[in-house]
């Protein structure tokens, strides 16, 4: 096993990548696709050194007292680090962050995310994405695969790109998708108070039931059936061929879904905009 103690601005080469592991507190790292060797650069370190460690291709990063155990939390306040990693793209990739922010490119593996409150920022991520965040946004665009957000007050915010699956939970967070689904996707959304936009194509077909029951229900979609109760909303049918599904289920928060003509959108952007009707 090979051992490094990085206490100054530093860069290493490794011989190869298999998994990455990432323990910041705060500051920065950034995970790129490479098809070169795998490398770490360390712009900043302060606080406590980093270590790192490369064992059978097991690539890990962290201040040293902070993998040691609780304990090594304390005068956490004064560690910071902004490091920048390449590995290979089907590497998988965990990071553990306090108020680090974090951003991922160009990978097809598994992505696992845990953040307090750092913002985590995703460009054409094709694996499976997992994230779960305290108060930290999540911004992505141009992914292929699948999401799962799980957070307490943290938006979660996605452009462009076509889901097998976005699951997301979120207590008061935002939830804002525009994203095509792939041949029997799957989108469920469930919040307490977070408001939920979503966008997809107008070819989509998908099963759709969106629910608040208290928070106002809009759509752009023709054809589904409303129906609005003192204590319960509801807007349900079927768009296309109904393959996939649809589901957003709210206590409070306001529910919107729009189209989107045309397919998938390839630059990420928001393309224009359309007046929904609204479920009062």
């Amino acid at each position: 096993m090979a051992r490094w103690t990085i206490d100054e601005p530093a860069t290493l080469d490794f011989d190869g990548a298999v998994a990455l592991r990432a323990t910041l507190v705060a500051g920065s790292v950034s995970v790129l696709a490479t098809d070169e060797r795998p490398s770490l650069t360390v712009a900043e370190v302060r606080g406590q050194p980093l270590t790192v460690t490369h064992e059978a291709g097991m690539l890990t990063i962290g201040h040293e007292r902070l993998l040691e155990g609780v304990l090594g939390w304390f005068g956490a306040s004064r560690v910071r680090a902004d490091i920048t990693v390449t590995v290979p793209r089907e590497c998988p990739v965990t990071l553990n962050l306090v108020s680090a922010d974090a951003v991922v490119s160009g990978l097809a593996a598994r992505t696992s995310i845990k953040s307090a409150s750092g913002l985590v920022t995703l460009d054409g991520v094709t694996g499976a994405v997992d994230a779960n965040t305290v108060s930290g946004a999540v911004e992505a665009q141009g992914l292929d695969g699948s999401v799962a957000f799980t957070s307490l007050s943290g938006d979660l915010s996605l452009a462009g790109g076509t889901l097998a699956r976005l699951a997301a939970r979120s207590v008061s967070g935002r939830i804002a998708a525009d994203v095509a689904l792939g041949a029997a996707g799957r989108i469920e959304v469930n919040t307490v108070t977070g408001e939920v936009t979503l966008r997809v194509p107008d070819s989509t077909g998908a099963r759709v039931s969106l629910n608040s029951a208290a928070g106002e229900i809009n759509s752009t979609f023709a054809g589904l059936d409303r129906d609005a109760r003192p204590a319960a909303r509801h807007l349900s049918g079927r768009l296309g061929d109904g393959s996939g599904r649809l589901a957003v289920q709210t206590v409070s928060g306001g529910v919107t879904l729009l189209h989107r003509p045309g397919g998938a959108r390839e630059d990420g952007g928001a393309g224009g905009t359309t007046t929904p009707r609204t479920e009062k």
